[in-house]
């Protein structure tokens, strides 16, 4: 069962942020069937914060809208186990408002899309092949049709 903490700029997005990380955290525990206590932590933030982020971690000298730092990252599938501290998730609340308006829909569903995208991250999902991709994006929209936020 994953819990969560929620802190950084969380008073200037214009979503009930807590409510939507809650709501999808209960969807992923249920398809992922979660027994056992776990804790992600959620951090927001804005461009500047999430540039510096991406540059010192990734080497990407730009802002994004999500990056994930994954408490098991490098493990093989067979050999992890979740941790109790599944690692935290920086979202950037000005990609939130931004990206919304690009692609014609709510900051709701553009948060909850990031919140669910960053998670999977933290549960060890990637999408640098093709069908890893596959498989994350159709987990991303099962998770965001379960909570019943869409385009």
């Amino acid at each position: 069962m994953i819990k969560f903490n929620l802190t950084g700029l969380v008073d200037m997005l214009n979503v009930d942020a807590k409510k939507i990380i809650k709501k999808i955290t209960k969807a992923v525990n249920k398809e992922f069937k979660l027994k056992t206590k776990h804790v992600a932590s959620f951090i927001i933030v804005d461009n500047d914060a999430i540039h510096e982020l991406n540059k010192h971690y990734r080497h990407i000298d730009a802002p994004t809208d999500v990056i994930s730092f994954a408490g098991i990252d490098g493990l093989e599938e067979e050999e992890r186990g979740l941790p109790f501290e599944l690692g935290d998730i920086f979202i950037n609340k000005d990609r939130v408002i931004s990206q919304a308006q690009d692609y014609g829909h709510s900051e709701v569903r553009e948060f909850a899309f990031l919140v669910t995208h960053g998670l999977l991250h933290l549960l060890g999902y990637d999408h640098i092949e093709k069908e890893d991709e596959k498989v994350m994006f159709a987990l991303q929209d099962k998770i965001l049709e379960i909570v019943k936020i869409s385009r």
